[in-house]
């Protein structure tokens, strides 16, 4: 008998399914029964959150959607930190999780796994959270999502499926298929029409660059050719512009020089940006101002509309609007656009402090050193400065988790996840604090015999908000917390682990952890690693940052 349980498992493996991340538990192992045969991966995590961020860093990385397998009650709410930074940067991932049979959904008589409404626990962080209640319902519920994941703002689809039913009889169901997606909506023409009339007059243009257009390169860097127009990335949209183009400004909007470029344009084109305050207003200075004129393409609506109302909107997909746009402009001679990219570059860079320049080099270090590498990041003070000032040399290359939602513990698991979807070099880049949220990971990345490089920024405790704390005047409470042995723990899971003594030990430590099977953590030192990097004269940044 073909079981539900069996039909799901060959519905993902229809619609290109390659990996699962999730841990086996009795309300999902029908769920299981089927994967052995199927080519699907799975990977086991140590925390059903580590499987949520494990999805995230495989779908920021690759553009396909991370999937999970989850059980009831505990295993949604442990993942709900991870859906919600996934739903912040419109992330796709499919989340399936069993769900108490009806009856004993929602009773209150205290089922293993009960809670009151699971399904709506599920729609406050996705794009629809859905129970399956027939068998017969399964495949266009799965179509629903991948739909969203092809052709709508992408975020996390929660699919719910009572245990009783895993085990439902479903032989009379239509063979497993994918069901052809809706393509990606393209911008109307008289509205491109409108947009490349608003760019032909324009003096000053430039383009914001968000995480929407990360498959936009292309058509972004011929437009921004075309137009002589400077290119400020966010976060999610760094190497749009690959690092050393003359138009490229791989640097947080929120930077005064930053702010000046946008303020100064007379046509900013915003492409694939929800203009969200941990980008564009990270210090809550009140942001930028946009005083000229404002195209914006969104492929959500809704999105659209929200905050400085446009000129002109062009709903499409980003890089079907910018391919349009492109190809209804002239290319104007170069004049000041790389003149004006190089002048917020040098601004931002000048304006970091120590600590930041510090992180910037670190950055950069890894970049140089692993040509194709992926970094991670999480909330530490070298990630910080990789959100001000890093050049990624191709998109889908450098993302963390200190925009959007903001959780802890983020980059280890994420980092892992990125690894397992492209195989290419991955660096995970956190701090003592954030790791012991998903230390436990460790095992996992070894348990698959990864070579992840973890650079653990250490510096005992929770650093940067002491120094929150002091600058406003509260006395450090909390922060100053006991820090473990991370070398001995790290070997301890099989891991390699080396605390660098010199900086310029690094690009030989990251270019050994690349040639090994298991994890290698590199522990640096942060007073000893910003005390290096600024007494130099003249440290080592590489030409394209300037």
């Amino acid at each position: 008998m073909k079981t539900v349980g069996l039909y799901l498992v060959e519905l993902l493996a229809a619609y290109g399914v390659d990996t699962v991340f999730g841990i086996p538990g009795v309300h999902t192992v029908e769920m299981y029964r089927g994967l052995p045969r199927s080519g699907i991966r799975h990977f086991t995590p140590r925390h059903e959150q580590g499987a949520g961020f494990m999805a995230d860093g495989y779908a920021r990385a690759t553009g396909k959607p991370g999937v999970c397998f989850i059980i009831s009650g505990p295993g949604l709410t442990n993942i709900a930190t991870a859906m919600a930074q996934a739903y912040g940067d419109s992330v796709p991932m499919l989340v399936i999780t069993s769900v108490n049979p009806p009856g004993r959904m929602g009773s209150g008589e205290g089922h293993l796994h009960e809670l009151p409404d699971q399904r709506q626990l599920g729609r406050q962080f996705t794009a629809f959270s859905h129970t399956i209640l027939r068998a017969d319902e399964l495949a266009q519920v799965v179509a629903r999502a991948f739909a969203v994941f092809a052709s709508a703002r992408p975020r996390p689809v929660h699919i719910e499926l009572p245990v009783d039913l895993l085990t439902a009889d479903a032989s009379a169901l239509p063979p497993a298929r994918k069901r052809p997606v809706p393509s990606r909506p393209a911008a109307e023409p008289q509205a491109v029409a409108a947009a490349a009339a608003l760019c032909t007059a324009a003096l000053r243009p430039i383009i914001l660059a968000g995480g929407g257009a990360a498959d936009a390169a292309v058509p972004m860097r011929r437009l921004a050719e075309a137009l002589d127009a400077p290119v400020i990335m966010t976060v999610n949209g760094r190497g749009v512009l690959p690092a050393g183009h003359p138009l490229g400004v791989p640097c947080s909007p929120a930077m005064e020089a930053t702010r000046a470029l946008i303020e100064t344009a007379d046509l900013v084109i915003a492409a694939g940006t929800e203009f969200g305050p941990t980008d564009y207003d990270f210090y809550e200075t009140g942001g930028a101002r946009i005083g000229g004129k404002l195209i914006r393409i969104d492929i959500d609506a809704e999105q659209a509309m929200r905050g400085r109302p446009a000129d002109q909107a062009l709903i499409s997909d980003a890089a079907l609007a910018l391919e349009a746009l492109a190809a209804a402009v002239s290319p104007r001679p170069p004049g000041d656009g790389a003149a004006r990219a190089k002048s917020a570059r040098s601004g931002v860079r000048k304006a970091l402090n120590p600590v930041l320049r510090a992180g910037a080099h670190l950055m950069e270090v890894v970049r140089d050193t692993l040509p194709g590498v992926v970094i991670v990041g999480d909330s530490a003070q070298p990630v910080y400065a990789g959100c001000i000032d890093y050049a990624a040399t191709r998109p889908r290359s450098w993302f963390c988790s200190a925009t959007g939602y903001g959780t802890l513990g983020y980059a280890l698991p994420a980092a892992t996840g990125a690894l397992i979807g492209t195989r290419r070099p991955t660096v995970c880049l956190i701090g003592d604090g954030g790791i012991q949220f998903t230390l436990p990971e460790l095992g996992s990345a070894r348990e698959a015999e990864l070579p992840l490089i973890v650079l653990l920024w250490n510096n005992n405790g929770y650093g940067e908000i002491k120094s929150y704390m002091e600058t406003r005047g509260i006395e450090p409470i909390g922060v100053d917390i006991f820090t473990p042995d991370f070398l001995t723990i790290s070997r301890g899971f099989g891991c390699e682990a080396h605390r660098m003594k010199d900086h310029r030990e690094l690009p030989a430590l990251l270019e050994a952890a690349l040639l090994r099977r298991c994890p290698t953590v590199i522990e640096i030192v942060e007073a000893d690693y910003i005390a290096a990097i600024n007494g130099q004269e003249e440290p080592a940044l590489p030409a394209v940052a300037e």
